[in-house]
């Protein structure tokens, strides 16, 4: 009898490993869920999950939350806050044999904080460049020479933007410019969310961009699983990005799980599981990076707690708003972009 149950499941286990791969049209990777992934307060997964009907749960114990799919070839993916675990995460869904990402596009759509030089709460920008800004070197505020800018130093380096600079595997991706060039024009007539506190708060800025209604735009992203804020340190990204980009990058955003996220894939694109050049980043302006005139950091920064930001769901709104027409253009017109990468 206990070799006939064996014989049993080693013919079941042949069976499933013998099911061909499921094929995914989108990954759409998501930081944060507050609850449940559907029916309360939403994080960055929900609508996803509710609007696009990502009804089919798969059990995905390696990584951070389950995997959701629907019936179009839409996969989501929820990483976790962190550069730790988006890399993880990708990682183990990347290798992960039940799902053929081969021709996959991944969007990466997330809240964000945003320089008011830039753009206004609830805009969306497309990345083209996403800068690491973990790795480095860091001298503490109270201990900074003089004449230094900042206490953050390139990785290798012994003084502030030292140059010539020398790149480091991890500080800087550069994302498929013709991709997201077509994923901005395809989306920046997208009707954003706007409302009276977010009017309200944007007067307070005297940055022109900052007092426009919600818009999209492209502008670059820095990645810090430290959660930093104030002027200061929103100078420091502007610099921090245009060094690692050799001048190309222009920061925009802040976030924290961008560059995990791309480690793991381009890992995996040199394993031949997914394809680098068919990744987007899209990210939303919840809040602001910096306070106001007339405000202390510190002040702005008690002000910005999570699900607290003046913008949060006019920003979770956006990334699924701009993020979907992306998702829906390339479900419908799959024959197309199967083999032919928009740009």
């Amino acid at each position: 009898m206990q070799r006939l149950v064996c014989l049993f499941l080693l013919a079941v286990s042949w069976a499933f490993a013998a099911e061909p791969p499921i094929p995914v049209k989108v990954v759409v990777v998501a930081m944060f869920e507050r609850g449940a992934d559907t029916g309360d307060e939403p994080g960055e997964f929900q609508f996803w999950v509710e609007r696009n009907h990502l009804d089919r749960v798969f059990a995905f114990p390696q990584g951070y939350h389950d995997l959701r799919m629907n019936g179009e070839g839409v996969l989501g993916v929820l990483t976790g806050v962190g550069n730790s675990k988006s890399a993880a995460s990708i990682m183990a869904l990347g290798l992960d044999p039940r799902f053929d990402l081969s021709k996959a596009y991944w969007l990466v759509a997330g809240i964000a904080g945003v320089d008011p030089a830039d753009a206004s709460l609830g805009s969306a920008a497309w990345a083209e460049w996403v800068v690491e800004g973990d790795l480095g070197h860091e001298i503490d505020a109270r201990e900074i020479p003089k004449d230094w800018k900042t206490g953050y130093v390139p990785l290798r380096k012994s003084v502030p933007y030292e140059q010539p600079r020398t790149p480091v595997d991890g500080e800087t991706y550069h994302l498929n410019a013709g991709l997201t060039n077509w994923a901005f024009h395809l989306t920046r007539d997208v009707a954003l969310v706007d409302n009276e506190a977010m009017q309200q708060e944007r007067k307070q800025f005297p940055q022109p961009n900052a007092q426009r209604p919600p818009f999209v735009l492209k502008g670059d992203t820095l990645s810090s699983s430290t959660f930093w804020h104030g002027k200061l340190l929103s100078q420091w990204a502007n610099d921090w990005v245009s060094y690692l980009s050799g001048g190309k990058g222009n920061y925009v955003t802040t976030a924290m799980e961008d560059t995990g996220t791309l480690q793991s894939l381009t890992f995996l694109a040199r394993a031949g599981r997914v394809d680098l050049n068919r990744v987007m980043v899209l990210r939303t302006a919840s809040d602001f990076d910096q306070q106001h005139p007339g405000q202390t950091a510190a002040e702005s920064l008690a002000q910005n707690k999570i699900g607290k930001y003046t913008a949060y769901l006019p920003a979770l709104e956006a990334a699924w708003r701009v993020g979907n027409r992306v998702v829906s253009e390339l479900v419908s017109g799959w024959k197309k972009y199967r083999n032919a990468i928009p740009k």
